[in-house]
């Protein structure tokens, strides 16, 4: 197995971060030095809700969220927004309903908002996911269930 040490993982989520900038703010176009590619535009979650961006003290979160192969984040949702993209690794989402879906490396989300989600590895490496929270100063940005199995 690989180690990573943590410089890496921080050049990991800033490379990300440097990917998805450009897309979010739409300042930097596509010229003959610089390619842009927009890797998610949305107005709602992957499962069809519409995003609603919390009131508050604005404050983004990023993390890299690493899931051993079989392994599995448990039952939780996210009150607020968030957004990533899976760097390595085949993933498998579901819903309290029952729904799946499987995103693989390259993929950009635009994450479920408080909607109860399972994710699981189902692959034979690490998944690893850069993930950003557009959240509010003082509110968490998950949420687990540990009552429900």
């Amino acid at each position: 197995m690989k180690v990573f040490n943590k410089a890496h993982r921080t050049r990991q989520c800033l490379f990300v971060m440097l990917l998805l900038l450009p897309v979010i703010s739409g300042a930097v176009e596509s010229s003959t030095t610089v390619h842009v590619t927009e890797l998610l535009k949305t107005t709602g979650s992957w499962n069809g809700a519409p995003l609603v961006y919390p009131s508050g003290i604005a404050e983004v979160t990023g993390m890299l969220v690493e899931i051993a192969p079989g392994g599995e984040t448990g039952w939780h949702l996210h009150p607020v927004p968030s957004f990533g993209v899976i760097l390595e690794g085949d993933l498998q989402v579901q819903l309290r309903s029952g729904e799946n879906k499987v995103f693989s490396a390259g993929t950009a989300i635009s994450e479920v908002v408080n909607t109860e989600h399972n994710g699981r590895n189902i692959g034979q490496i690490p998944v690893k996911i850069a993930v950003f929270y557009v959240g509010v100063v003082g509110k968490k940005t998950t949420v687990r269930d540990e009552s429900k199995p």
